[in-house]
């Protein structure tokens, strides 16, 4: 199985770009994303996005902090599209389980990304609050994790074993750091990558030989040292 690609973005104009891509089969922001694009207000931004993209899933973070405001913020986002998934951090802030959000929301057939997950113990807290039937991503967060040297391969793996019985689960590989992850992600059998934009140009070119990869680099190297003008 092939993972799908989704995008992780949300400055408008690559968004359309991307949009046109047949390898990259959605979409995922969060509030930081939004705001590096100069997002003023979250909904009508976030409504825009829904426009470019009305026939791919887009995931669209909430951003309140306690379980009244996540609950409001939720039930809204959910109304925007039929294509949205909203996605529900693993924890609060003060690191308090959202598990009843994550079920309530479960049970009214909102489609739910599960973000901000580093380990297959909070995979198993989040599949003994959902159904069997409504769709949920969960995203493990692999790059930050290794960000603090920590392999999250392991983790990937039990989560995987885990939702098998879960036909309506689909983990993800969020915070790519290479294109390599990519590769990494197929291996382990993850149902979803989200990737960047320039790491998703460098995956359309997968392929190159050994061979190909070191002329193109020696050329480099020397097309730069000849528009330095370099003498010894």
């Amino acid at each position: 199985m092939r993972a799908k690609i989704f995008c992780d973005i949300a400055e408008l104009n690559q968004i359309k770009k991307f949009n046109k891509k047949k390898i990259v089969r959605g979409f995922t922001t969060n509030p930081s994303l939004m705001r590096k694009a100069g997002a003023k207000d979250y909904k009508s931004y976030a409504k825009q996005i829904l426009k470019i993209c009305n026939n791919k899933p887009v995931s669209l973070e909430v951003f309140a902090d306690d379980y009244l405001g996540i609950r409001k913020q939720a039930l809204q986002i959910s109304t925007w599209g039929k294509n949205v998934y909203v996605k529900i951090p693993i924890t609060n802030s003060k690191g308090i389980f959202m598990g009843k959000i994550i079920k309530e929301l479960n049970k009214k057939n909102i489609k739910l990304n599960i973000t901000a997950v580093y380990t297959a113990q909070q995979t198993k807290k989040i599949l003994k609050v959902i159904n069997k039937n409504t769709k949920v991503i969960i995203s493990i967060f692999a790059g930050r994790a290794g960000d603090v040297g920590k392999d999250p391969v392991p983790e990937f793996k039990k989560s995987i074993s885990l939702s098998k019985k879960y036909k309506n689960v689909e983990i993800l590989w969020a915070s790519v750091r290479e294109p390599y992850n990519f590769t990494q992600a197929n291996q382990l059998g993850c149902h979803i990558v989200t990737i960047p934009p320039i790491i998703i140009e460098k995956i359309e070119n997968f392929g190159k030989s050994f061979d190909k990869l070191t002329k193109e680099t020696v050329k480099a190297f020397l097309n730069d040292s000849k528009k330095s003008n370099f003498r010894i």
